[in-house]
């Protein structure tokens, strides 16, 4: 056995879990979330929500899948594994939003939610209700949610165009139940992108230059990526500040596999060293 691998044995990484939905391109759902993962070290587990038929140009069929499976899927998760962090993203139907916050009620982990309500390439991807159910039923039982510029629009029913709208959405969202806020606003158009995070009242601004590329996944890999962290016991304003450096790299290494105008990002690429 080489030294590096006999360092390797025995190194039980931390575990986090993605509740998802399945992107059969592979740029984001599970796939983006276990890739980022991955990438800090960490082990992933999943429940599966849905089923979508897409690829880096359309979303051309969802299944959303039982409640009873999430159900059973958790169970197995947690049954055994110690599970330290999880992060939500697609859902797709108000019975599945209300299935997963049950599920939850008792988790004595961080829960990031990334409230995903349409694909990069446009399509929906939940039923009417599901941004009412998010709110009423996840938004207290998440450490963070991070919702982009549309959603926050769509949760909220407002118009958010300059840095005062982004102020007054993130606070509207604490006040809807949120215990903190990343509004992200690559969705804001300017050279620079400028994302805020609301946390026990106090705004940090997290700024850097736009890549100009139109990113498959980045708001999955945003999330998985702050979940990573937070179960390797990084506290919540590091864990964003990571990731979102985390994301800037993976999309200056994104490449085309597809013959989508999309691209999918480079995880490998991007991913940090290793202690």
């Amino acid at each position: 056995m080489n030294n590096q691998l006999s360092v390797l044995v025995g190194k039980i990484p931390p575990v986090a879990m993605t509740i998802a939905g399945s992107d059969s391109g592979g740029g984001a759902g599970i796939q983006a979330d276990l890739h980022a993962f991955a990438a800090f070290g960490v082990h992933g587990v999943s429940v599966l929500t849905a089923v979508t038929a897409q690829n880096t140009k359309s979303v051309n069929a969802v299944l959303n899948l039982p409640v009873s499976l999430l159900r059973a899927q958790f169970d197995a998760v947690v049954q055994d594994f110690s599970v330290r962090a999880a992060k939500i993203g697609m859902l797709g139907t108000p019975a599945t939003v209300r299935t997963v916050a049950q599920l939850l009620e008792f988790a004595k982990f961080p829960v990031v939610l990334d409230p995903v309500l349409v694909a990069t390439t446009g399509a929906s991807l939940g039923s009417n209700g599901v941004a009412i159910s998010i709110r009423r039923h996840l938004f207290a039982r998440a450490a963070l949610i991070t919702p982009n510029v549309p959603e926050a629009a769509q949760l909220l029913g407002v118009s958010i165009k300059s840095s005062n709208d982004f102020c007054a959405a993130a606070r509207a969202l604490v006040d809807a139940g949120a215990h903190a806020v990343l509004l992200k606003g690559a969705h804001v158009a300017g050279k620079h992108v400028r994302d805020l995070l609301l946390l026990d009242g106090r705004e940090t601004w997290f700024e850097h230059p736009r890549v100009a590329v139109e990113g498959h996944g980045t708001g999955c890999t945003l999330a998985a990526a702050i979940a990573a962290n937070l179960a390797k016991g990084v506290a919540l304003t590091d864990a964003v500040g990571i990731a979102i450096e985390y994301v800037q790299r993976a999309l200056a290494a994104s490449y085309r596999p597809g013959k989508g105008r999309v691209s999918v990002l480079g995880h490998r690429t991007a991913a940090p060293p290793l202690s």
